[in-house]
């Protein structure tokens, strides 16, 4: 089987997982969003993905993402897929960051907000950018400094900060399910701060939550964006290309 075959069967079995997640949450699936995490795969599989119609790619590490858009530029010119930074993101990175992607779902601090923003204005007079920047909150639901993320209580006040930055769109929170919870009660934890996010700031739509172990859980509490990269390409591979 070719490897566009693996991906293409991948997608399909996928968008049925989706599908029937969708139905049973009483949801329209067409109100879900895959982004399918390529990390550590190469860039032709990113283009085999968006032959097979996929139209948003997730990334964890700024090096290998800056590498792998440049290549899948020269490997399909015609196509325009919208990334996302999804991984934990540093300052220092903030300026090659906003060269390529169109959403960064990991802002959990004023500092790295402030950081996105000066990048973006500064982009955007190099004519380098030309729009501001979409970004997710990212939301701690287990306290762990080690994993990211802002406290569930401090959520309001980052946001507030966010929304007076005008190079930067906020657009909704995104969080990861601790490791060994259940994670019905994690993301149902999530909504809640959503809804509230959403009061507060109605334009923060977007809930970024879900991936392989456990989109279903995520489609139940209101998910509208999965992030999904071992079911769709497999195992990870070893090392970056």
């Amino acid at each position: 089987m070719s490897r566009r075959d693996e991906l293409a069967a991948a997608l399909t079995k996928l968008s049925q997982r989706i599908a029937a997640a969708a139905a049973d949450a009483g949801r329209d699936p067409a109100g879900i969003r895959l982004v399918a995490v390529t990390k550590t795969f190469p860039a032709q599989d990113a283009a085999l993905l968006v032959d097979l119609g996929v139209t948003d790619l997730g990334e964890n590490r700024d090096q290998e993402a800056a590498t792998k858009v440049d290549e899948l530029r020269r490997l399909r010119p015609d196509a325009a897929p919208r990334w996302h930074m999804v991984g934990r993101l540093q300052r220092n990175k903030a300026r090659s960051v906003v060269g390529w992607a169109d959403m960064v779902q990991s802002v959990d601090s004023r500092r790295l907000a402030d950081a996105l923003d000066r990048a973006v204005h500064a982009a955007r007079d190099a004519g380098r950018r030309r729009g501001p920047l979409d970004v997710l909150l990212q939301a701690s639901l287990d306290a762990d400094p080690n994993r990211g993320g802002c406290p569930l209580g401090d959520l309001a006040e980052l946001a507030d900060h966010l929304a007076a930055l005008t190079g930067l769109r906020l657009r909704g929170l995104m969080a990861v399910a601790p490791l060994g919870a259940d994670p019905d009660q994690a993301f149902e934890a999530l909504q809640r701060a959503a809804e509230a996010l959403q009061r507060r700031h109605p334009q923060a739509t977007e809930l970024s939550a879900g991936m392989t172990d456990d989109l279903e859980a995520a489609i139940r509490h209101g998910s509208t964006c999965v992030r999904v990269g071992t079911a769709l390409l497999g195992g990870r591979q070893l090392a970056s290309p």
